[in-house]
């Protein structure tokens, strides 16, 4: 029996899509869903100079890193499910799998992300860390859109 279900989310249409289908899932077994969004620990700042990297600074959480735990905490309600969301920072893959452990999370849901036909044939780099790194079952949503891009029947 599924009893809580971590979805991570990141704001992207594919993360969106699984959200969907978190909730949805979480709706039909009675599940309590957790919702996660993960913000960098520093930003980077940009710099004109070719090849050069700018320094980095301690990321402060924004109304951007917040808007996707709003987003999840409406369409929860909207769909009659009991929903927890948290804002994390850090690496996305260690700390996804990291609040799994620390809320005993039956199930991962996590969006697979890719840009353009080739890298969309394969999960993205947070998916591809969440299933290498994690000890639980974790779903890797892939959307319609993504079947759509590689001529996959949706």
């Amino acid at each position: 029996m599924v009893e809580r279900i971590l979805i991570a989310t990141d704001g992207s249409e594919s993360a969106h899509e699984a959200l969907e289908f978190g909730l949805d899932l979480a709706a039909e077994q009675d599940a309590r869903a957790f919702v996660v969004h993960v913000a960098p620990a520093v930003d980077v700042m940009p710099y004109a100079n070719f090849g050069y990297v700018g320094p980095s600074v301690p990321h402060q959480f924004n109304e951007h890193d917040r808007e996707s735990l709003q987003e999840a905490a409406e369409l929860a309600a909207e769909n009659g499910v009991d929903v927890e969301t948290a804002l994390l920072e850090g690496r996305p893959a260690d700390e996804i799998v990291t609040y799994a452990d620390t809320i005993d999370a039956d199930l991962i849901v996590v969006g697979s992300r890719g840009h353009g036909a080739i890298a969309n044939a394969v999960i993205g780099s947070v998916s591809r860390g969440v299933l290498h790194e994690s000890r639980r079952p974790v779903l890797i949503v892939r959307g319609a859109h993504v079947a759509a891009e590689v001529g996959v029947p949706a």
